[in-house]
Formats: structure tokens, sequence, C-alpha cells
């Protein structure tokens, strides 16, 4: 009998949690975060719990209007089309540049000494930023008198070889898809909109081979956040390939950071623990730290190598919160007192502290708080007040078990409280699943991971992304191999920002440029 009420006390928990949790979704507040306006004192543990502001009201949703999906267009334009003077645009909706190429056999010559018997006409696509535009090459064809030989300056060198796409196209395409999150299919559609009769073929192959130029960029970058002694780690799932009809693998991206403000997206078919070994090696640097959630393949890898695992709070404070809807009034003081780890952290950034003094706020104001909140939590346990199934009591055993690990912080300045840097960086995946959904193939999600990579790092480090790409994917083909780590957003902004390759559509006031009519 007293069995049978036990499985029913945790049946009608389980209940209660489901309920709970619906209920959340749809009015109540999901985010766990509980930081009290800062007053420039570190009270006790109780105190903190006085100082907690209300619940935010969860924000108004929006409607999204449905698109259309546009017909297959028939056009035949694609990355190695040879017609240069073809037109693949509405001349009455597509504004179009003109810019003169001058002929460098006539250098120096006198108009007497040659004349101009034709011209002839390449076509690129190139983009501002919102805008399609047309540059219209006009190539003057001369006959020399003396040598009586024709002479025309070639056409416009494009990053991808025979390609009537500007690099300004490349790499707006690029930011529309990734950092816009506009699938391809709607671009085609925009493009359309604009005059612009290209295929989606012609996209479908363009964003494949200008990807291509960015991955050894990427594995520089990738190597650079190997070196570095503290690393941050997640994972998240994502649909790459297929795996029969209608179906599609699942697989994760494993977002990795290291301690320069890098991040490298890895794209592996599983959750299997040895993607991390494959991701990060197994020679890791003296003193090396790798923070992540309470997955168990971290801290299989962590005791492998003999480096220091650091547990997130974040994570932990978030098992509390889902216990709340069932033990409200211990879960607030949870709440609460990991808030007063939290509000030292706003204290220590409000401050600008960093190195000795840093480690000196968190060891004189964070750890009696932390001491006070496990002795809090073994009391709990002592009391034994809670059902063996109480959520609440498995979110403190969860806690409990990894205090080594949420401890790292205090004693190391390089290591953050949590892990939401790393959260904050990878939203872009399930921000773009929304958009894209899945990768038809598994290469299409390692070029994701790429461009996403570069994309993150670029807004770390405040570069604009559209001149990055605009001058790497010009740079990298002519760049020594053993410097391309020179390419990367972090060593860029230091050697390029100032003066990067533009496309031919930045500089359009010369005077041998001119709007058509």
């Amino acid at each position: 009998m007293s069995a049978l009420l036990d499985a029913k006390d945790r049946e009608i928990i389980r209940l209660r949690r489901q309920v709970a949790w619906f209920q959340r979704q749809i009015f109540g507040q999901k985010s766990e975060r509980r930081m009290p306006e800062p007053d420039g004192v570190q009270g006790t543990l109780g105190e903190a719990f006085d100082v907690v502001p209300d619940d935010v009201a969860p924000a108004k949703a929006t409607r999204i209007a449905a698109h259309e999906r546009a017909p297959k267009n028939k056009s035949k334009h694609l990355i190695d089309g040879n017609d240069d003077a073809a037109l693949f645009f509405d001349e009455s909706k597509v504004p179009v540049e003109v810019i003169a190429v001058v002929n460098d056999a006539a250098a120096g010559l006198d108009p007497a000494d040659f004349e101009v018997i034709g011209e002839k006409v390449s076509y690129r696509l190139a983009q501002r930023p919102g805008s399609y535009v047309i540059l219209k090459y006009v190539r003057p064809v001369i006959k020399l008198r003396v040598e009586q030989t024709l002479s025309c300056p070639p056409a416009p060198v494009s990053v991808l070889d025979g390609c009537r796409a500007d690099v300004s196209f490349i790499a707006g395409m690029i930011i529309d898809k990734f950092a816009y999150h506009q699938p391809l299919y709607r671009q085609h559609v925009k493009l359309q909109d604009s005059g612009i009769n290209v295929s989606r073929a012609w996209l479908t192959k363009l964003m494949p081979a200008a990807v291509s130029l960015l991955e050894p960029i990427f594995n520089a970058q990738l190597e650079s956040v190997r070196r570095s002694r503290v690393i941050a780690m997640d994972e998240t799932p994502i649909k790459a390939g297929r795996a029969g009809p209608g179906k599609m693998k699942a697989a994760y991206f494993w977002p990795v950071v290291g301690e320069q403000d890098e991040i490298c997206f890895l794209y592996y078919p599983s959750r299997a623990a040895k993607h991390v070994e494959t991701a990060l090696g197994l020679q890791r640097p003296n003193g090396a730290v790798l923070q992540s959630d309470g997955y168990s393949a971290y801290e299989h890898y962590a005791k492998k190598t003999g480096i220091t695992h650091a547990q997130c709070w974040a994570h932990a404070r978030r098992k509390i919160f889902d216990a709340r809807d069932i033990e409200p009034a211990q879960a607030d003081q949870a709440l609460h007192a990991i808030a007063a780890l939290y509000r030292v952290e706003q204290q220590i950034r409000d401050d600008g502290l960093m190195g000795q003094a840093k480690l000196a706020r968190r060891q004189t104001q964070s750890r009696p708080v932390l001491e006070r909140f496990f002795a809090w939590i073994d009391e709990q346990f002592d009391k034994q007040g809670f059902l063996p199934s109480s959520p609440f009591l498995a979110a403190l055993a969860y806690i409990r078990e990894r205090r080594v690990g949420l401890s790292v912080y205090l004693d190391d300045p390089e290591v953050s409280i949590d892990t939401n840097h790393l959260e904050r960086a990878l939203r872009v995946i399930p921000m773009g699943k929304k958009n894209w959904l899945f990768n038809w193939t598994e290469l299409g999600a390692k070029h994701v991971g790429i461009v996403q990579s570069l994309l993150a790092t670029c807004r770390l480090h405040d570069i604009n992304p559209y001149d990055y790409f605009v001058d790497v994917l010009q740079r990298v083909g002519q760049h020594p191999a053993p410097l391309v780590h020179q390419l990367t957003p972090r060593i860029w902004t230091e050697m390029f920002a100032q003066n990067p390759l533009r496309s031919d559509l930045h500089d359009l006031s010369g005077q041998h440029v001119h709007t058509a009519a």
C-alpha cells in the first residue's frame, strides 16, 4: 500500500510539472535570471533575498505574415556562364553603374595613333546593403594603326572564376542568409522582384563555392581557439543529411569559444563524447580549463586530459527554476542566493576589474555567499522534507554534485561564472533553423558552421561583417597560406580593417564613372 501511494505521489508530481511547464510557456516568466538592482554594497545571503526585483511581464508576441513560394525560374545563368554581355536583368528596374576600363595599350599614345572601333561590355551583379546594382564595365576595343592589331582590356576578375557576381553581391548573399536568416529561396524572390533574372540553381551553386574560399580562415581560427587556456564548449542539435524518404539525420553543432573572443561551430554527426577529443585534441596548455554544462562528455574529457573542468552557474540556476512551480518557496530561496553571486559579477563589470583585482573581489564577496549557499543545501537534505522524487531535491543534488566545478571561477579570474557568452553566440543556430529548417547535406551543415564562426567572431570584435567578407573574399586567394591566420577577424581588425579591399561599387565618383540613364 505504501509503495502504491509513493507511486501515485510521484505521478502527481510529474503531471504537476508538465502542467506548470505548459502554463509557463504560455503565460509565465521563462527566464530564471534574478538580478537585484545594484546598490554598491554586497550583503549577506539572507539580505540578498529582499532586494530581488519583481518578475518581468512576458513580452507580447508579434504575428509575422506568411510568404508565398514563387515558381521555379528556368533561367540557365549559372556560375560558369561565359556570355558576359548577356542581359540578365530588367534595365527599367535595376540601376546600372557604368565603369570605363582604361586600355593600357593606349597609354602614352597620341589620340591620332589609334582609333576606337568598338567596345565590349561585361556585367557584374553587385550589391549595396539593402539594394542591388549592376556594374557595367565598358572596355574599349582599339586598333593600333602602326601595328595594325586590335586591343581590348580583359574583363574584371571575379573572386570566383567565370562568375558574374561581384564580390559585394557574394558578401551580401552570405550575410543575408546567415546573419539575417534569409534562405536562398527568399533571396531569389527578392532578386526577381528587383528585376534580376537569375536562377535558384545559380544561387545554390554560388554559396558553397564562396564558403569554400573561407574554409582556410575558419581552420586557422580553430587552431587559435585550441591554443586557448580557457575554453567554453556546448552542443546544439540540428538536422543535416537525409536519413531516408522524408527524414533527416539528427546531428549537432559543437560551438567552442576561446579566451580571445573567437568562436568556432564544429559540425559532428552525433553527441558522442569522442567528438570533444576530436574538437580540442588531447594536448592542452598548462593550467587549461574547460567550462561547460553538466553533460558527462566534458567531465570525461577533463579527467582523461587532466585539465580543470569548470561548471556553469546558469545551468544550475535553470535546474532550480524548473522546479519552482512545485516547490516555490524553497526554489525562490535558492534563486535569490544565486542572484547574490551574479550581483558580485555585475559589480565587477561595472568597476572594470580585471586580473588580481577581479580575483580579490570574488574571494572576499562571492566565496562567503557560495559557502553559505552550499551549507543551506546540506540543511535541505538533512531535513528530508521532500519526497524522493522531488524535482527541487533533484536540482539541489545536481548543484551539490558539481560544487568543485561551480567553484572554479572563484580562483581563476579568466573563468566566467557561466557559459552565457557562449549561449548568446550560438543563438544564431536555432534562429537559422527557424528559417532554413535543416541542411540537405552534411557538407551544407559544415558550411553553416564555417560562416557562422566568422560572423559571430566579427560581432564579438565589433567588425562590420559586410566589410570583412568583401575584403577577405578578395584577399584569401592571394594571401600566403602560412599567414592565413592574419585573415581571421581578430587579427584582421588590427592589420587590414583601416584600409580594407573594396568592391568597385564602393567608389563610383571617379571621372570615368557615371550612372546610366
